[in-house]
Parts: C-alpha cells; structure tokens; sequence
C-alpha cells in the first residue's frame, strides 16, 4: 500500500473518530508498519488501550493490515496508517459548513474562507472520481509572499491581480471546446503568521 500525502475526511463519523489526540498518535507512528505492542511502547500506553483504539483506526480506514509476525508464542497484527496527513472536509460538519449569508466582498475574511472550505470539498470529491479511474488529479498551484509597504499599495495589487485573471479567463476560456476541460481558480491573500501560536498566547497574557 502507497501512503497518501493527504487523505481528506468527508464522513462526520471517520472525522469524529479520528480527532482524538491519542489516535492521531497512533497514525503518527503507523508511518511505517508496526504493531499494537510496538505502539504501546512508544507512547508509553497499556498495549489493550492501543489495541481498541487501533480497531476503530482500522475499522474507519485509516490503518490497513499489512502482515503478520510471529512475536513469542503470539502473532502480532503489523498496521500502517493510509496516509501522512488529513485534512477533515468542511461537509463533515453538515449543516454547520454551510453558513448563512456571506457577504460578496472579496475582501471579506469570511468569504476566504468559504472559498477555502469549497476548494477542499471540490478535492475530496475530485480525489475519490480519480482513485476510481486509477489517475491523478490534474492541479495547479501558485504561491508567493510580499510585503506591501501601505494599505493603499495593497489594494491596488489587487485591482491589478484581478485585470490581469480577468484578462488571461478571457485569452484561454473556450466554453465550445470539443474535449476541454473546465477548472477552478481561486486567489487569496491573508496576513502572513509570523511567530508560532505559542508566542502569540504568551504575548496576549502579557498585555
């Protein structure tokens, strides 16, 4: 079995059952084959404890059987995690990742947002079509980081962002194209983070 880079969790119950800090853990160390006694060792857990847990990892589809070995007079069940990462779709939340009325402002750290949740859903789906026709999802991304000097210098890169998309969607989309294939793009902006969450606490207690 390949390890994923990404796995991404659309079902409330797989996203419930893994956001447990013990079981992701467990993932962490299932990298690689290993066994529940193997992992009991490492985090220092009651080897029945990591047992059940891994059960229900396994029963969810975030470890798969790999082999068994001989450890003893017993036989150990050698697991390995189905991915590297997950990331937990915003439909998992139902009816919560669907909020009410966003506001239409490019600007707004909402519709960011919103966009983002949509970007990942559209993934998950793409992820299980492609798995089923044994390709690879065709994607693109661009990314960069620059420093604006003022408010005013960043909204006009935006202005000037927005003509440039606006001109290149007009010189390549073709809605008659025999064959073609429509994609998504979608450009965000938000402030950098530029020191770990730890520090933010810690400043935030000290005012």
């Amino acid at each position: 079995m390949i390890l994923l880079p990404v796995e991404i969790i659309r079902d409330p119950e797989h996203a419930a059952a893994l956001l447990q800090p013990a079981r992701l853990q467990m993932l962490e160390c299932l990298a690689e084959p290993g066994s529940a006694s193997s992992v009991a060792r490492r985090l220092n857990l009651p080897r029945q404890q990591v047992n059940y847990h891994l059960r229900e990892l396994e029963k969810h589809g975030f470890v798969e059987f790999q082999s068994e070995r001989r450890a003893g007079n017993c036989v150990e069940r050698l697991l390995k995690a189905t991915a590297a990462s997950y990331v937990i779709s915003p439909e998992a939340l139902g009816r919560l990742a669907v909020p009410g009325k966003l506001p239409q402002d490019r600007f707004s750290a909402a519709y960011l947002v919103s966009a983002a949740a949509g970007i990942i859903r559209d993934l998950a789906i793409a992820g299980i079509r492609a798995a089923r026709a044994g390709k690879r999802i065709a994607t693109l991304t661009a990314e960069t980081e620059i420093r604006f000097r003022s408010a005013q210098d960043r909204h006009a890169f935006s202005e000037e962002l927005a003509q440039t998309l606006a001109k290149l969607t007009v010189k390549y989309h073709d809605a008659t194209a025999p064959g073609g294939r429509s994609f998504r793009v979608l450009l965000g902006a938000w402030p950098a983070i530029t020191r770990p969450e730890s520090e933010t606490a810690a400043a935030t207690r000290l005012e």
